[in-house]
């Protein structure tokens, strides 16, 4: 038995994907938001960090 049909005999189960895409969506749309907002000081520190030798 091929695995569709696993998923096929579960109620409820065509809500699953819509859930999955919503979530991608939320989360990439927090994320830009996050990025777009940031402070511009605390990105050039962050990159920036890698080149630094105060050990």
């Amino acid at each position: 038995m091929k695995f569709i049909n696993y998923l096929e005999s579960i109620a409820g189960v065509s809500i699953y994907p819509l859930v999955s895409l919503l979530l991608f969506f939320i989360f990439f749309t927090i994320v830009t938001v996050y990025v777009v907002k940031a402070d511009k000081n605390y990105i050039n520190r962050a990159k920036n960090i890698p080149l630094e030798n105060e050990i």
